[in-house]
């Protein structure tokens, strides 16, 4: 596995391959993005794929809370929906509501409109916008790549929006099983190229988002879900540090650390000595704290905080937040959260 030797803060890469650090790593899903004044005086200038595509807007973007809020990490801004947008499918992103995909996949037919694309065709704005934004950090802290899970960009290809439940696209998969796991094949081999594509531009460390991961039964989830998160993890975790979050799914943290996964990211759902006791010791737990507990006064904040990282202990915790950043928590609380884990020892 090659590594950066050149970032001077390497605290997240060495939590992930279980190197002692002198203290625990910080950042937030969703950090760039909607809560930052900054963020949302771009947002109305330019439109969601905008952002994405032009890779110095998404370069602005991805560095705003390295700047602004003082994260140990940079994550990529883009959007896991660029991956049905690369294999054929129309998506539309409507602020304040969501996306929208207007010819979802219902049958055979539809399948045929898609393909497994060449992403160094399709994709090759989010490999110029990393090799852009590891320009600019020069060093300062590692860039995180990142991409869908395959069950979730299913969920969101098949139901057309987005929803709760995606029982359209839970029934899809049992009425369909056969064209279900074709699509979620089709998913798996462009995303071990698009997250390979990452790597080779300069992403340090990938992570798989699994956002629905939690609406399927244990044995869906190694069905419809994990069965492609073990063929991607594989595929990539010698080139870069692999972190899998899947929301929800915390009674399969066993058999995600079997994946050779280094991270692991669990919500505010299970508690710290639980999820280690079910994942085991070999492997880096990202987590947990509510969002919404961002609302809170600071010193309330402080105070949760710090009893989290005590409850995850020293070594092998990457901490953040259990799911993405809300867009109405004030800047100052999230600072707050950042300098809280930053100042703390055990």
């Amino acid at each position: 596995m090659k590594r950066d030797t050149t970032i001077k803060n390497d605290l997240l890469i060495r939590t992930l391959l279980g190197e002692p650090t002198e203290r625990t790593p910080v950042w937030m899903m969703r950090q760039a993005g909607r809560y930052l004044p900054e963020y949302i005086r771009l947002r109305e200038k330019y439109s969601f794929f905008e952002r994405c595509q032009n890779p110095e807007l998404a370069c602005e973007i991805t560095l705003q809370p390295v700047d602004i809020v003082g994260v140990d990490a940079a994550i990529l801004f883009s959007d896991i929906l660029v991956v049905p947008q690369a294999m054929g499918l129309e998506v539309q992103l409507i602020e304040k509501q969501g996306p929208l995909l207007p010819d979802p996949i219902k049958t055979q037919s539809d399948l045929n409109r898609i393909k497994v694309p060449d992403v160094n065709d399709t994709l090759h704005y989010v490999f110029d916008a990393i090799k852009l934004i590891k320009q600019e950090l020069n060093g300062r802290v590692p860039l995180i790549g990142f991409a869908g899970a395959p069950w979730t960009l299913l969920c969101y290809m098949v139901q057309g929006k987005g929803s709760k439940t995606f029982d359209e696209a839970k029934g899809f998969c049992y009425q369909n099983p056969g064209l279900a796991h074709t699509l979620l094949q089709m998913i798996t081999h462009t995303t071990i190229q698009y997250l390979k594509g990452q790597i080779a531009a300069g992403a340090d460390t990938v992570q798989l988002f699994d956002s629905w991961g939690g609406l399927l039964s244990k044995q869906d989830f190694e069905t419809f879900s994990l069965q492609y998160i073990r063929q991607i993890v594989d595929a990539v975790k010698e080139e870069a540090p692999t972190i899998v979050f899947a929301k929800g799914a915390w009674s399969s943290l066993g058999e995600m650390a079997a994946t050779g996964a280094h991270g692991l990211g669990i919500d505010w759902c299970i508690e710290a000595p639980v999820a280690r006791q079910f994942a085991g010791a070999d492997v880096t737990l990202q987590g947990n704290f509510d969002p919404a507990k961002l609302l809170s006064p600071i010193p309330v904040i402080q105070k949760e905080v710090t009893q989290m990282l005590q409850a995850f202990g020293p070594g092998r915790h990457v901490a953040n937040l259990g799911h993405g950043i809300l867009p109405n928590v004030p800047v100052d609380h999230a600072r707050a959260f950042v300098d809280t884990v930053k100042e703390f020892r055990f």
